[in-house]
């Protein structure tokens, strides 16, 4: 009778490790998914400075701080030959405004950042702010740099 049981077990003990043996994996194994997070993370934060309005402008500097904002403003910039962009794209000073109230998504609370290189025309400059002004927007600002002592 020993002999059965022994044989008995023995047989049960080989069919239980074949069943573990092809039990599904009940742990997930994470770190393949943080290592592409780690990747991507790396990749944004080399991106994400690359990613700013793409017309060379020459900032003057100032040692004012630096404004806080929840959204992306809208920003105009005027190069050193007085030509005027809304983001990348060229646009006269006549319709500066009607392009504005029509991707104004905040209407007249809508930040406005101009940037102004600094051997642009300061007529240039004042007559666009106050078109700008004129129109009802009242978050308007000026993008320097900050000031750098020699």
């Amino acid at each position: 009778m020993a002999m059965q049981v022994g044989s008995g077990q023995a047989g049960s003990g080989r069919r239980g490790r074949r069943r573990r043996r092809h039990a599904p994996m009940s742990e997930i194994n994470v770190t393949p998914m943080v290592d592409v997070m780690l990747v991507l993370l790396i990749i944004f934060m080399v991106a994400a400075p690359l990613l700013t309005v793409g017309v060379p402008i020459d900032l003057p500097e100032t040692s004012a701080k630096a404004l806080e904002g929840d959204t992306e403003p809208i920003t105009i910039s005027v190069n050193a030959a007085g030509e005027i962009f809304i983001q990348d794209t060229p646009i006269t000073i006549e319709e500066i405004v009607p392009k504005l109230e029509a991707i104004a998504a905040n209407g007249y609370e809508e930040r406005i950042y101009v940037r102004g290189d600094q051997d642009a025309d300061y007529g240039t400059m004042m007559k666009l702010m106050g078109r700008i002004s004129a129109a009802g927007f009242k978050r308007l600002g000026l993008v320097t740099l900050e000031e750098r002592d020699s």
